[in-house]
């Protein structure tokens, strides 16, 4: 059981990530690539994803298992800056970290006190170990990750509309209470399934609250309590496949004035009523356009409670703004 306390100051506190963060869906998505399960969610991008490895995965699988404990250093909090300013920071991993860290991961696999060869040399901190490992990931990365990215950044903005909305609603326990069902808020703690026993106490310190595309079942913590504490939780998912085709015919639906205002509508996020009344249609119409919209890929839909939510996609933003960047996001 994870179990993470707050005290009124720490309620207060709490914030929404900004942004996907590139390192922890790197992380999460290799766990997706080896299991099996939830083959339709993710078996065209695993057959994807693989065709186009080049041995990536035999410096990462021993130091990220397929369950449990992987090393805190492989998704610094930097990496909320994205890429580039989260590999910098693993780069700059003290080598006293690098040699604890992947020694507890290979004593969670049921290893040896002696590291195998590849994280031995990577344990000692020497540069060039290092720098192969930030190459590594970088180059997995630019496989699994960044061909998705718009899909990525559209269900955790929609995700992170919904939590909004929870907060504006009812502010910081509301927003809690809004989370995936994996995750029970019984004030004042917050509690989830876990591999193992976890007492988070944040004693003043800010919860960042990332979700996640690739985070699936249960929410990951830093295990180093000393570190800047994080809570990355599954986004919302259906059960379609991750990565559906978006553009098609449907695109070409999409004209005239009141699908244009239905789509500025949707601009900051709304229920389908809120969608209606902004847009000056019928509850009716306003859900068969927004169906039209979701179908072209500009719009993403979630439930919340009773009601559903509405949130532009990249490419729908992409094609409010304007219709070079649209076209570049097609």
């Amino acid at each position: 059981m994870l179990r993470i306390h707050f005290t009124g100051d720490d309620l207060a506190r709490v914030r929404m990530a900004v942004r996907p963060d590139e390192l922890w869906e790197t992380i999460l998505s290799f766990h997706r690539l080896r299991e099996r399960r939830r083959a339709l969610v993710f078996g065209e991008w695993r057959s994807e994803t693989r065709a186009r490895l080049n041995g990536e995965t035999r410096l990462l699988a021993p130091m990220v298992p397929p369950q449990g404990y992987f090393p805190d250093f492989l998704t610094p909090p930097e990496g909320g800056s994205g890429l580039d300013a989260g590999l910098e920071a693993l780069r700059a991993t003290p080598p006293g970290r690098l040699h604890s860290e992947l020694a507890l991961a290979a004593a969670g696999r049921g290893g040896a006190a002696v590291l195998p060869g590849r994280l031995a040399a990577l344990a000692e901190g020497d540069p060039e170990p290092l720098a192969r490992l930030v190459g590594v990931l970088r180059s997995y990365y630019r496989a699994a990750i960044e061909p998705y990215w718009p899909h990525i950044q559209a269900r955790v903005e929609a995700d992170r509309a919904v939590r909004g909305r929870a907060l504006l609603d009812g502010g910081a326990g509301e927003l809690l209470a809004s989370l995936p069902p994996v995750l029970r808020w019984r004030a004042p703690v917050l509690e989830a399934d876990y591999p193992v026993e976890r007492e988070l106490h944040l004693d003043g310190r800010r919860l960042l609250l990332q979700p996640s595309f690739f985070c699936r079942g249960t929410p990951v913590v830093y295990r180093d309590a000393a570190l800047p504490p994080v809570l990355v939780y599954p986004a919302v998912h259906n059960c379609a496949p991750a990565f559906s085709e978006t553009g098609g015919p449907s695109l070409g639906k999409l004209v005239g004035h009141t699908r244009s205002a239905v789509l500025q509508a949707i601009r900051f996020g709304c229920t389908t009523s809120e969608l209606a009344r902004r847009a000056g249609v019928s509850l009716a119409s306003a859900s068969q356009h927004a169906a039209v919209l979701r179908e072209a890929g500009l719009v993403v839909t979630l439930r919340h409670g009773n009601a559903v939510l509405h949130t532009l996609t990249p490419l729908g933003a992409a094609l409010l703004r304007g219709g070079a960047t649209a076209e570049a996001a097609g």
